[in-house]
């Protein structure tokens, strides 16, 4: 993306986010900052100085339309970075409902959510959707039912919107990293009872590189789909 930029960004608080607007707020682009709550809103504000924020939980996707009805949403937004994400693992058997929707919510819905309210910036600015997925999108296995299945249902949502918004100059891209570094990683470890090491996993700082090659590619090509696995 040529010159400043405008790019919102959930999930700035750890780990991929945290590389991603970092990255971005070095090279003096501007960042609105989605927040669960005010709270956060100014811890990002701080980490961030010149960044704005938004207040807005993915949990409750129902209610972001109501939420952003009582904030000013940017005007320009050159590029929406879907970082943000919950887990929690456990076998079909065994998950409640409550645990579905968790994951489902924030995962998915909430993305499509934020898009949608979101779009009309995009389509003016022929702007940039990132979804970073994950490896459980392309694949599932044992015990990542309702994670799998929400990142399953994100790689939908982005084929479609790739192909929806084409003729509005939207481009739409979704990263899949492997295991990375990070405290969903931590907490993915304890879930399977495993020590962790984060040595053994991609730094959040490689899959920034990745996502940031995608916005920054020139218009005359397009990254659809970025696989990214641990290199050791």
């Amino acid at each position: 993306m040529a010159g400043m930029a405008t790019h919102l960004i959930t999930g700035a608080g750890s780990g991929i986010g945290a590389a991603v607007a970092r990255r971005l707020h070095a090279r003096g682009d501007a960042l609105v900052l989605l927040a669960r709550d005010a709270g956060r809103a100014r811890e990002l504000a701080r980490a961030y100085p010149g960044s704005r924020t938004l207040v807005g939980d993915l949990g409750t996707p129902d209610r972001l339309s109501w939420a952003f009805s009582h904030q000013t949403l940017p005007e320009r937004v050159d590029s929406l970075l879907h970082i943000a994400g919950v887990v929690d693992l456990g076998r079909v058997a065994d998950l409640t409902p409550k645990t579905w929707q968790a994951q489902l919510n924030v995962n998915l819905v909430s993305p499509a959510e934020l898009t949608r309210l979101l779009l009309p910036q995009l389509r003016v600015s022929r702007g940039a959707v990132v979804f970073v997925n994950s490896g459980s999108g392309l694949n599932a296995h044992a015990e990542w039912g309702a994670y799998a299945a929400s990142k399953h249902g994100l790689k939908a949502l982005a084929d479609v919107l790739r192909q929806e918004e084409r003729e509005h100059g939207v481009r739409v891209t979704s990263v899949y990293p492997g295991r990375t570094a990070s405290p969903m990683q931590e907490k993915v470890h304890r879930q399977e009872g495993r020590e962790y090491d984060p040595s053994r996993w991609i730094d959040p700082e490689s899959v920034a590189t990745a996502i940031l090659t995608a916005l920054d590619l020139p218009r005359d090509a397009d990254i659809h789909d970025l696989t990214v696995r641990p290199g050791r």
